[in-house]
């Protein structure tokens, strides 16, 4: 039986209005939440929302690196997390202490990190990226020695499409993506022969290596827009096939595996967007000292969009 949000949703559209709030959703939130905000997104592109709406308030929904950003790029603003433990596994993988002991050890190396990352990562970092313009980056930025942080399948990709450049590679990974394998790829195939594959830069490189397309969140839902395919299988989070639905509801899509959910980003609830909004809390806070530097990494990412 259907979960019903009604009287939930009714009193956010109240808050949202009396609060002048932006409520942003990364397509991997659950259905619900995505039909209630007024951006979906990838990371990219709610950067870009947080960084340039007039909002006083920001609801994120998402995990904390997204709201982190969110705070670096409008300091001015109240920057809302419903779901106060949705963290990322990677992002926790690389400190800035460690990052600066690779540092030493790569004196002539730029820092490029994952905008999955946290804010005290960024600070001491030269540029971020997202997996939508990471090879945009990578590949214009002067610099041909770089240290590529937290996602090693990302940094991976990267340096496959821009092999002239020497890039170092940080062991961190996503869960949630890197524990697809080529053998659940191969039997997706081979279920839904005439579906291409679309995989996000996440995986690993077997996956990778076997997939029609290689992209991030917002590439491949251009492609699906773009393509002629009635059939896709989807190597990504599993929430991004409501707004695929949505779009094209004359065509059919496929979790490349069962194991594509993000249980992190499925902690945000409608109850927690509305509680939220009536306490104005939790607020997500950077400090000056670390938000300065981040914002620097920051801006460059939005640079090369």
């Amino acid at each position: 039986m259907a979960t019903d949000f009604s009287a939930d949703i009714a009193a956010i559209r109240r808050l949202r209005e009396a609060r002048q709030a932006l409520i942003l959703a990364h397509n991997y939130q659950n259905d619900e939440i995505q039909d209630l905000a007024d951006i979906v997104g990838d990371s990219l592109a709610l950067s870009q929302a947080a960084a340039a709406t007039a909002a006083p308030v920001i609801v994120f929904c998402g995990v904390h690196f997204m709201a982190e950003s969110a705070a670096i790029l409008s300091p001015d603003k109240t920057v809302l997390l419903p779901a106060e433990t949705a963290g990322c596994p990677m992002a926790e993988m690389a400190s800035a202490d460690e990052v600066l002991r690779w540092r030493a050890k790569y004196p002539r190396a730029a820092v490029v990190a994952y905008v999955n990352s946290t804010a005290a990562v960024k600070a001491v970092s030269d540029y971020c990226c997202t997996s939508a313009n990471a090879v945009k980056l990578v590949r214009r930025i002067p610099e041909t020695e770089l240290i590529f942080l937290p996602d090693q399948n990302l940094g991976r990709f990267v340096a496959e499409q821009v092999p002239e450049k020497t890039i170092h590679l940080w062991p961190g990974y996503c869960l949630t993506h890197h524990r697809v394998t080529a053998a659940e790829l191969l039997r997706a195939k081979e279920l839904h022969p005439d579906a291409p594959v679309l995989a996000h830069p996440e995986c690993r490189s077997e996956v990778t290596a076997l997939a029609d397309f290689v992209g991030s969140t917002s590439q491949i839902i251009a492609y699906v827009r773009e393509a002629a395919a009635a059939k896709f299988i989807i190597g990504t989070e599993m929430g991004i096939i409501h707004g695929l639905q949505q779009e094209h509801p004359g065509k059919t899509f496929y979790l490349l595996a069962p194991g594509l959910v993000c249980p992190n980003m499925k902690q945000t609830t409608v109850a927690k967007v509305r509680l939220a909004l009536e306490q104005m809390a939790p607020a997500i806070t950077v400090d000056p000292a670390v938000r300065e530097p981040a914002r620097r990494a920051l801006d460059r990412m939005l640079a090369y969009v």
